[in-house]
């Protein structure tokens, strides 16, 4: 029987070589006809520990590495969490700041000699 294949976002990757991923399904209500959205955690097995929490990742069964554990994350699925933004050092921040200032003090100067 071939392994499932599932697909989700990481919750948690606070223990050493797992991580949670939460997945999704829908279905349709077999009565009111309505999207019904349905969600379960599996622990799944990250021998690098290199998922983190909002990533997007596929996981695969196996064999039951421990009392939770019988999946393994097969890869990353795309860059869904937008990297942090990098921090300026202070010499960045003073020339923004002196920027608009150069720039209007020129400004009047110019209109003067015209």
């Amino acid at each position: 029987m071939p392994k499932r294949i599932l697909e989700g976002q990481v919750v948690s990757d606070k223990g050493d070589k797992t991580v949670v991923v939460k997945v999704e399904r829908t279905f349709l209500h077999p009565v009111l006809r309505k999207t019904v959205r349905r969600s379960k955690k599996y622990h799944a097995h990250d021998e690098a520990n290199a998922y983190h929490i909002g990533e997007t990742v596929r996981i695969q069964e196996c064999p039951p590495r421990s009392k939770l554990k019988a999946w393994e994350v097969l890869n990353r699925v795309g860059a869904e969490v937008a990297p942090a933004p990098k921090a300026k050092t202070k010499a960045q921040r003073a020339a923004k700041k002196t920027a608009p200032v150069e720039a209007a003090a020129e400004a009047p100067a110019e209109e003067a000699s015209a």
